[in-house]
């Protein structure tokens, strides 16, 4: 966990446990550890999502107080300010990754962003699928045999479609009231509209033009819900998008910059090792050789901090 200023929330970051070697982890709360039932404000710098299948006291997400009746599923994404509350006997499964886990399927950043307007979905006749899911990918990523990487992203996949007809069947689909205001509903559709298809060129102007409002409000009511500047999660956006074309086309680097936004090709490799620690090319030919990690990669994006020697996985 980062050391916070004076005044700022904690930041959890995720430590990727040997032998695994992937910006994902699965497991109970008592694998997870303290902090995944942490009783004080924080954010994450990574993505989580909760299956609750029992347990008392309630969960605080963005200031607004739910009261616990199983089976749920949440869905946290990076900035969110949450913790717990009374909170006992919690069971269930703790899903932690980072945008890193979503390169097979990009679209799945957006179904997220609207997942987690739906705080604590009460799963009614889909739970049993969804628990099948989460028992499937656990057994998958304790066993380690070959391809995990693999179907571990397929079963994700597969547990955010089910999670969104889920979202579908609920009476009252419309977004839940948040008690944290206009910072929380601006900084939500900022999220969307740059997670959207083709959007990986937005400018903070552009984004502030389509929402109505001005580049600094906007700065300041994404910072104040997200703990991050409305650039800063632009270039995370193009980051994931031309991590995404490297590994996943044979675009040129060229091709690859002009389609995250970048006229000057030069340029676009410059920003790639700065939030990297890889050249385009480095990158390419490091995810070729070992798909599910890329050795040597510095992950400057606080997504990820550090490989942990722990056999369990843990949040920091």
């Amino acid at each position: 966990m980062s050391t916070p200023r004076r005044g700022d929330l904690p930041l959890h970051r995720l430590d990727v446990p040997l032998p695994h070697l992937l910006p994902f982890a699965i497991g109970s709360f008592d694998d997870i550890g303290p902090l995944s039932r942490a009783d004080f404000p924080h954010r994450h710098a990574f993505y989580e999502i909760l299956h609750i299948t029992g347990g008392r006291g309630s969960h605080v997400l963005d200031l607004t107080d739910r009261p616990l009746d199983p089976p749920h599923l949440c869905v946290i994404t990076p900035g969110q300010v949450h913790h717990w509350q009374d909170a006992e006997g919690l069971t269930g499964h703790v899903i932690l990754f980072n945008e890193d886990f979503l390169l097979t399927h990009p679209e799945d950043a957006a179904a997220l962003e609207r997942l987690a307007e739906r705080p604590w979905l009460r799963l009614r006749d889909r739970h049993d699928d969804i628990a099948h899911v989460l028992d499937a990918m656990e057994r998958e990523y304790r066993a380690l045999r070959e391809g995990y990487a693999g179907v571990l992203n397929a079963y994700l996949h597969i547990l955010i479609v089910l999670a969104l007809r889920a979202c579908d069947d609920a009476p009252g689909t419309e977004r839940a009231p948040a008690s944290g205001g206009r910072a929380v509903d601006v900084a939500g559709a900022f999220t969307r509209l740059i997670a959207a298809p083709g959007a990986a060129a937005r400018s903070v102007a552009a984004a502030a033009k389509e929402l109505g409002v001005s580049s600094g409000h906007l700065h300041v009511l994404v910072k104040e819900a997200t703990g991050q500047t409305p650039g800063r999660l632009i270039r995370r956006r193009q980051t994931l998008e031309a991590k995404r074309l490297l590994a996943r086309t044979d675009l040129t680097i060229r091709q690859v910059a002009r389609d995250t936004g970048f006229a000057d090709p030069a340029y676009f490799s410059r920003f790639f090792r700065r939030e990297t620690g890889l050249s385009p090319g480095e990158y390419r030919a490091a995810v070729t050789a070992r798909p599910g990690r890329v050795a040597g990669e510095k992950h400057h994006d606080p997504t990820l901090e550090s490989l942990a020697t722990a056999r369990t996985p843990t949040v920091g």
